[in-house]
């Protein structure tokens, strides 16, 4: 593969990664990297550090390329044995790339709803991919009277330079069908026992974002289910009256953003309203609030709801972040080859043009920093070798590009 053309010196990058203090409009937020007025200032965190903690002591000197360039507008990506990239279009194709240059549209890509938020969206490749050959992918899937998010698995089947994806099959459909053509989630994530979590959203419409809190609708749920599509073994509502099998935890409203830590378990961040994006923990068969309880206000500037922030037998988030920061895409950093990152979750930032990165300790977040990129960033993976790739987006549904972000040799 060619080498990738370097955009920034390592000196001019790492420069770019800390704000003046002397610029900063509000001195209470002067050694935090969200440093905008809230847009719920009345609204206070339920525990220290719960929103805009301290930014790390030290971010890293990293050399940012460019792998691949002038691409269709993606929604998501994986990185194949081999090194090659299996990437994910909105408008409904996937792509091989290789050498920094998109293979043609592979063939057995179910029709797609794109229209808004909706299209071909998340791609997992199966635990046992080396041997099988299996991925799973996520995708706003047309249907009588609406549309709703799926999940179908395939066979990734490769020929010298040339794949096609055979035995493609929805094996699983989130319900009810609606009519509209936002929220549709959606992440793919992998856990340690080969179980499947699929995050969705509640389709953000008023009539629609109540069935968050209703367990036998599959709208704003995280669920868990094995790879043919059923519940996994020991979910929390199998068996309950009138709930889904297949839930893992339920009252979100539009989760983009997961990923498996190194213990195995599963982190989520989902969009908020104005203000109220949010990073989860979610466990088996817990309700986090939406949207009786949220952080941040409706975009019209309106409380959402009753504007409360929290009620008895809701969870409240481990972190979150007013401004929003627009998540999409997320890692855990388990490798040493960024030491600064390691046990860090790494979320792409729609907003904020480029990464964010929560350092953990304890479950809690004891610091955040942002690595800005001025792109839009849809979807974030780590290498074996422990460098960060970033799926950019041009506002609007333009062209992608694929960064890559590693430290200096």
């Amino acid at each position: 593969m060619p080498r990738p053309q370097r955009l920034l010196t390592t000196t001019a990058f790492a420069m770019c990664l800390f704000v003046p203090l002397a610029s900063l409009a509000n001195a209470q937020w002067a050694n935090t990297a969200e440093t905008k007025q809230p847009n719920a200032p009345d609204q206070k965190p339920a525990f220290k550090e719960q929103t805009r903690a301290a930014q790390p002591e030290k971010m890293p000197s990293l050399q940012k390329t460019v792998v691949a360039d002038d691409l269709p507008h993606l929604w998501s990506m994986e990185i194949l044995p081999d090194g090659r990239l299996l990437v994910a279009a909105k408008e409904g194709a996937m792509h091989i790339i290789a050498d920094g240059k998109a293979g043609p549209a592979l063939e057995g890509v179910p029709e797609v709803s794109s229209d808004g938020q909706g299209g071909l969206l998340d791609i997992a490749l199966a635990p046992d991919f080396e041997s099988s050959g299996n991925i799973y992918f996520s995708f706003s899937e047309p249907r009588d009277g609406g549309n709703g998010t799926s999940v179908a698995s395939a066979k990734l089947v490769q020929n010298g330079d040339t794949a096609v994806l055979e035995d493609t099959r929805v094996i699983f459909r989130q319900m009810p069908t609606y009519d509209g053509d936002k929220h549709f989630g959606s992440r793919l994530a992998f856990g340690p026992a080969g179980e499947l979590f699929v995050t969705v959203g509640e389709r953000s419409d008023a009539e629609m974002r109540g069935q968050s809190q209703d367990t036998a609708s599959g709208l704003g749920k995280v669920f868990r289910i094995d790879t043919s599509g059923k519940p996994f073994e020991g979910n929390p509502f199998v068996g309950k009256d009138n709930a889904l099998p297949e839930i893992w935890s339920y009252g979100h409203r539009n989760i983009q953003s997961a990923t498996i830590d190194g213990d195995g378990r599963l982190w989520t961040v989902e969009h908020g309203p104005k203000g109220g994006d949010e990073l989860n923990l979610p466990k088996a068969g817990l309700n986090y609030g939406w949207p009786i309880i949220t952080y941040g206000i409706e975009y019209s500037g309106g409380t959402v709801g009753e504007g409360l922030t929290a009620k008895e037998g809701m969870e409240q988030p481990v972190y979150y972040w007013d401004p929003v920061i627009g998540p999409s895409g997320m890692a855990y950093y388990s490798s040493d080859a960024i030491p600064e990152w390691k046990g860090s979750l790494i979320i792409g930032g729609l907003v904020t043009q480029g990464l964010v990165v929560l350092k953990l300790e304890n479950d809690k977040v004891v610091s955040e920093g942002r690595l800005p990129l001025e792109a839009r960033i849809r979807d974030v993976k780590i290498d074996k070798d422990g460098s960060v790739y970033a799926v950019t987006e041009e506002r609007g549904g333009g062209k992608s590009q694929i960064l890559k972000l590693s430290p200096e040799a």
